[in-house]
């Protein structure tokens, strides 16, 4: 495994004093504190020392049995938390079986218990806080990998999306280059195409690239085994892609037979199974959400007729799966003539691409204004799902004019029913271009699953919170 993706030794390190640290925090809430079970008797902390450095090797073994420091660049908290509490559950298993066993005279069961606890929330909690820190870090630039995209064909194409969609992977895409002149002189958004493969020195000298990725397709491989040993030469790093039939299908599926390797293919997009899963989440969610939230909608009701006249619902044609419209529904945040005055605003537009947006829209009523800081104007879109034209996740309704200039591959976000949020919201909204919003959407689709959508929707709610691009 390439060392880059094992953790750093600090936070073995910082594991263990954390570790040690739980077991003390474990002895105060058990002898001073005396928390769930008062105790008669009283053995000082030096005590349990053997206990501890027990339990901390045992912690370090139950880490690298369930991957803890494997992959970690590429580990959101949360599957670290998943593989911390696992791992953490069986050292004090094996701790308490111990106990058991030798009978020591000086011990407290619970305190281990407790101690156990206490090691996976502090553990937790540094993921948490090393998370936030590298997101906060790599958004402004800091400690990302320039990497190159070697060849623009559909392999290309998804390793782009997907590393647009994690932005915690600490990858920069400088562009990409191929020999075919449609696709090597032709950007894909704001990723700029830099020419063909003949220029690849230069073009690495040019960008201060440190990484590339190669995604050529097989038959190639002579030329691919010659960009290796110049990216050697230029000292910059190189990873390969396997195309997979050019990755058609997208996804591979991998197991064996008595040791002999077996790779299987199957679709991109939702199964049957899949959309009768999705579709009993979004009726379950939105009636939820809706009975839930039955008293904010009458509130919002009230604002909205009070503050400017016209109805409390805006009702807006939109294009739905397979870009058949249907009649979307929001809270009404604009003047009642909003649409005819658009014509005049277009000008003005801050968005890139088939879209419109404006910061200071003249158009926007004052609670309106409200709404769309916090996507409450969106509620009425529960409704929309409870009919089965949207979902509850999934890529942004467009208008039918927009798809109209959809470039090709812009049309594979009209592939699933589209969704009240989405990757690309949860990404930065309105902040993202509508390429990379495009781009998102189609990560989504070939890569969904309930855990995606379950993501998804706990990352929306501090960004609505917190009202971050949205207008």
């Amino acid at each position: 495994m390439d060392h880059k993706q094992r953790a750093p030794w600090w936070v073995l390190l910082i594991d263990i004093l954390l570790i040690e640290l739980s077991f003390l925090i474990g002895y105060w809430v058990r002898y001073e504190l005396q928390w769930f079970l008062d105790i008669s008797y009283y053995h000082p902390v030096t005590s349990y020392i053997p206990f501890a450095l027990f339990f901390a090797i045992l912690n370090l073994i139950t880490f690298q049995i369930d991957k803890v420091y494997e992959q970690w660049s590429r580990n959101y908290w949360l599957e670290q938390a998943y593989r911390i509490i696992n791992a953490t559950a069986k050292s004090v298993v094996v701790i308490m079986a111990v106990t058991f066993v030798f009978q020591p005279l000086m011990y407290s069961r619970l305190l281990l218990i407790e101690a156990g606890v206490i090691a996976t929330i502090l553990l937790v909690t540094s993921r948490i806080v090393y998370t936030a820190l590298i997101r906060h870090m790599r958004a402004r630039g800091v400690g990302v990998t320039r990497v190159l995209i070697i060849g623009a064909g559909e392999v290309g194409r998804t390793m782009i999306r997907t590393i647009v969609a994690r932005p915690e992977l600490g990858y920069q895409i400088v562009g990409f280059v191929d020999d075919d002149p449609q696709k090597g002189q032709t950007d894909l958004g704001r990723f700029k195409a830099l020419g063909p493969l003949e220029n690849l020195a230069q073009v690495i000298k040019d960008n201060d690239v440190e990484d590339t990725i190669i995604t050529l397709p097989w038959m190639y491989h002579r030329k691919i085994m010659g960009i290796v040993r110049e990216c050697g030469r230029l000292r910059v790093g190189v990873h390969i892609v396997p195309d997979l039939f050019q990755l058609s299908l997208s996804k591979v599926d991998v197991e064996d037979i008595n040791g002999i390797p077996l790779i299987g293919v199957r679709e991109v997009g939702f199964s049957q199974s899949a959309l009768v899963i999705k579709r009993v989440i979004d009726v379950a969610g939105a009636i939820t959400l809706l009975v839930v939230g039955s008293p904010v909608v009458a509130l919002i009701s009230l604002a909205i007729a009070i503050d400017s006249p016209g109805p409390v619902l805006f009702r807006q044609t939109r294009a739905g799966l397979s870009g058949k419209p249907f009649e979307m529904f929001k809270f009404r945040s604009m003047r009642r003539d909003a649409e005819e005055e658009l014509r005049t605003l277009l000008e003005y537009n801050e968005a890139t691409g088939p879209i419109f947006k404006m910061k200071e829209d003249p158009r926007v009523t004052r609670v309106g204004g409200f709404l769309r800081r916090t996507s409450l104007d969106e509620l009425p879109q529960l409704l929309n799902v409870l009919r089965g034209e949207m979902s509850l996740v999934g890529p942004r309704p467009p208008i039918p004019a927009e798809v109209e200039d959809y470039l090709p591959w812009h049309r594979k976000r009209l592939d699933v029913h589209p969704g009240m949020t989405g990757l690309w919201q949860v990404s930065g909204r309105s902040l993202l271009s509508f390429d990379d919003q495009v781009l998102l959407d189609i990560y989504y689709i070939e890569n969904w699953s309930i855990w995606l959508d379950l993501k998804i929707l706990l990352r929306t709610i501090p960004q609505v919170v917190a009202g971050d691009g949205a207008y």
